[in-house]
C-alpha cells in the first residue's frame, strides 16, 4: 500500500501538469496518452476502450482526480505490482511530463538528476494528502540528512530563521519549492557542487532506494576460492554486489530473511576485519578495511536480518511513519486545544456579559438600597422615639418584675422545701416498689407452679378429650347401626304394607272369582234340570247312553283366589279319567 501510495503521488504531479482547455477540463487525448506512457512504463497492455467507457460525454462533471483515480487504480496499477526498476522508470517519466511545466532551471546549481532524486524525495517525505506539501519537520529531516551525507555540521541557527521566514508565509513546501530550496545553495554555503549531488544521490539511496549501507568490500569465491573487491549495497531484504559504483554490471545478490545470520571470523590468508554471511543456500566470507567498518556492517546487516524476523519495514521509513503519527496526535492536540481555548474564549465572553448584568444590577441595587437607606433613617427615628416610649415602659414593669421575683424567692424557699419531702417520698416508694419487686418474685414462683399443674391438667384433659372422642365414634358407630336397622324396619313395613295391599287385592279378586262360581253353579243347576228330561228320552230311545249324573261334592277347594271350581275328588277323577284314555 506504501508503495502505491507513492506511485499515486507520482501521477499526481503528471496529472496537474496537463493542459487545460477552455472549459477547465483536461481532455480525453492527454488522458489516453498518460495512461499510455503509464501502461507502457509497467509493461502492461493499454485499453484506450476502457477509458472510453470511463470517461462517457454525459455531462456528468469534469474530467479530474476524482474521476481518473478509480479508472488508474482499476485498469493500470491493480493489472501488476511493479518491482524497484519499473518503479525508478515510473517515477521518471512522470518527473518528464511535471518537470517541464513546473521546474525553472535558470537558478538551480545542481543537474536535472539531482533535482529529480529531490523530487522522488519529496514524494516520500510528504504528507498523504493533496495538493502534496512537505512540512517544516521533514524539511529539517531532509536537510539535515543531506549535510550529514556531505560531510558538513548542521547549523540549527540558520534552519530557525528560515523556518521563521517560512511559518510567516506557509506551513509547508511544494516539490518545486523544496528543489529550489536546495539547488540555490541556501544550506550548501562553502560546499562544492560534486560534493551536494554525492550527498544528493547518497540520500536518495537511503530514502528512495532503501540502500541501507552501501561501499567497496572484498568477497571470497565459492569456486576459485580468490578474494575480489566488489561494490556491496544493503537493502531491507537483500544485499546486491557489482564490479563498480556505478552499478553497470550486477554480480548477483544475497538474499536475506529471518533464518539469516552474520559472525565475525579470525584473520587468515593475510585477509584482516573478517566476517562471514549465512544466507538460505550459501555462506560468504567478507573482509573490509578496518574493524570500524567491519562493525558497521554486521551491525547494519543484523539490523536487516531482526527487521525481517519482526515484520517491520526499513528504519527510515518507520522513522517517517512515527514522525506522522506523531505529527497526527501533536495536531490533534493543537485541535483539541484550540477548541478548549474557542470554548474558554466563549465562556469568557459569556462570563463578561455575565458582569455587564451584574455591574447593571449592582447599579440598580445601589440606586434601591439608598431609597431603601432613606427609609431605613426615617424608620429608625420613628423606631427611637418608639423606643423611648418603650423603655420608659419598660422600668415600670421592671420595678413590677422586681416585686414578683421577691414573691417567686419565697415560693420558690416554699418550693425547696416540698421538693425535699417530694424526696423523701421517694425514697419510700422506692422501698414500696423493692417489697413489691420481691412480691411478684414469690407471684412468679407460684404461676410457675401454676403453670405446672395447668399443664398436668392440660395433658388430663387432651386424655379425657381422647376417651370422649372414642365414646363418641363409639355413639356414632351405635347410631349408624341404629340407623341402619331403622332403615330395615321402615323396609319391611313397606314390604308389609305392600303385601296387605296385595292382600286385599287378592281378597277383592276372591269375593270376584266366588260371586262367578255362584253364577256358574247356577247356571250348572238349570243346565242339569234340562238334562234330566232329555236323558230319559236317550234311554227310552237308545238305551246305548249313560249320562253323568251329578254326584255328591266333596269339601270345597279354598284357592289364594277364593273357593275353587272343583274339588279334589272331581279333579282326581278327571285326571285318572286322562291317564285312561291316554293309555
Amino acid at each position: 500500500m506504501a508503495l502505491r501510495d507513492e506511485l499515486l503521488k507520482s501521477i499526481w504531479h503528471a496529472f496537474t501538469s496537463l493542459d487545460l482547455d477552455k472549459s477547465g477540463k483536461v481532455s480525453k487525448s492527454q488522458l489516453k496518452v498518460l495512461s499510455h506512457n503509464l501502461c507502457t512504463v509497467m509493461k502492461i497492455p493499454h485499453d484506450p476502450v476502457a477509458l472510453e467507457e470511463h470517461f462517457k460525454d454525459d455531462d456528468e462533471g469534469p474530467v479530474s482526480t476524482q474521476g481518473y483515480m478509480p479508472y488508474l487504480n482499476k485498469f493500470i496499477l491493480d493489472k501488476k505490482q511493479p518491482d524497484s526498476p519499473v518503479v525508478v522508470d515510473f517515477n521518471r517519466m512522470c518527473w518528464t511530463l511535471s518537470s517541464r511545466k513546473n521546474l525553472d532551471r535558470s537558478q538551480l546549481l545542481i543537474s536535472n538528476d539531482d533535482a529529480f532524486k529531490i523530487w522522488c524525495i519529496f514524494n516520500f517525505l510528504s504528507e498523504d494528502r493533496y495538493p502534496l506539501t512537505v512540512v517544516t519537520e521533514e524539511i529539517e529531516y531532509f536537510l539535515r540528512k543531506l549535510t550529514e551525507a556531505m560531510g558538513g555540521s548542521w547549523v540549527e541557527e540558520r534552519f530557525e530563521d528560515y523556518k521563521m521566514q517560512l511559518t510567516s508565509k506557509q506551513q509547508s513546501l511544494t516539490a518545486w519549492a523544496l528543489i529550489g530550496l536546495v539547488g540555490s545553495g541556501h544550506f550548501s554555503k562553502g560546499v562544492d557542487r560534486q560534493a551536494l549531488s554525492m550527498g544528493i544521490n547518497e540520500v536518495y539511496q537511503e530514502l528512495i532506494m532503501d540502500v541501507l549501507k552501501q561501499g567497496y568490500i572484498l568477497k571470497k569465491g565459492h569456486k576459485r576460492k580468490n578474494w575480489t573487491e566488489r561494490w556491496f549495497m544493503l537493502k531491507p531484504n537483500s544485499i546486491s554486489y557489482y564490479v563498480g559504483e556505478d552499478l553497470a554490471e550486477k554480480k548477483g545478490d544475497i538474499l536475506l530473511d529471518g533464518s539469516c545470520g552474520v559472525e565475525p571470523l579470525q584473520d587468515k590468508e593475510g585477509k584482516k576485519c573478517l566476517f562471514l554471511i549465512k544466507a538460505s543456500h550459501k555462506s560468504f566470507e567478507i573482509s573490509v578495511s578496518d574493524k570500524k567498518k567491519k562493525h558497521e556492517w554486521i551491525l547494519a546487516i543484523q539490523t536487516c536480518v531482526s527487521l525481517l524476523r519482526q515484520g517491520r519495514p526499513a528504519p527510515h521509513r518507520e522513522a517517517r511513519l512515527k514522525r506522522r503519527e506523531l505529527r497526527l496526535k501533536q495536531q490533534a492536540e493543537q485541535e483539541e486545544l484550540e477548541l478548549r481555548m474557542s470554548e474558554l474564549q466563549s465562556a469568557n465572553e459569556a462570563k463578561q456579559l455575565e458582569l455587564e448584568n451584574m455591574r447593571q444590577a449592582l447599579e440598580e441595587a445601589a440606586t434601591d438600597a439608598a431609597e431603601e437607606e432613606r427609609r431605613r433613617l426615617q424608620t429608625q427615628t420613628e423606631l427611637q422615639d418608639r423606643y423611648r416610649t418603650d423603655l420608659e415602659r419598660e422600668q415600670m414593669v421592671r420595678k413590677q418584675m422586681e416585686e414578683q421575683v421577691a414573691q417567686k424567692s419565697t415560693e420558690l424557699e416554699q418550693y425547696l422545701q416540698r421538693v425535699q419531702e417530694l424526696e423523701d417520698m421517694y425514697r419510700q416508694l422506692e422501698d414500696a416498689l423493692d417489697d413489691e419487686k420481691r412480691a411478684r418474685q414469690e407471684e412468679e414462683v407460684v404461676r410457675r407452679l401454676q403453670a405446672r399443674l395447668l399443664e398436668e391438667e392440660s395433658t388430663k384433659r387432651v386424655e379425657l378429650e381422647e376417651v370422649h372422642l372414642r365414646q363418641q365414634r363409639a355413639i356414632s358407630e351405635t347410631e349408624a347401626e341404629k340407623q341402619e336397622l331403622e332403615k330395615e324396619r321402615l323396609a319391611k313395613e313397606n314390604a308389609l304394607q305392600a303385601a296387605m295391599k296385595q292382600l286385599e287385592q287378592l281378597e277383592e279378586e276372591r269375593q270376584g272369582a266366588l260371586e262367578q262360581y255362584q253364577t256358574v253353579m247356577k247356571k250348572l243347576e238349570d243346565a242339569a234340570n234340562n238334562t234330566k228330561t232329555w236323558k230319559h228320552k236317550v234311554a227310552e230311545h237308545e238305551g246305548m247312553l249313560r249320562l253323568i249324573q251329578p254326584g255328591s261334592k266333596g269339601q270345597q277347594l279354598i284357592t289364594n283366589w277364593g273357593p275353587a271350581a272343583f274339588s279334589d275328588a272331581e279333579l282326581m277323577v278327571t285326571s285318572w279319567g286322562k291317564k285312561g284314555t291316554i293309555s
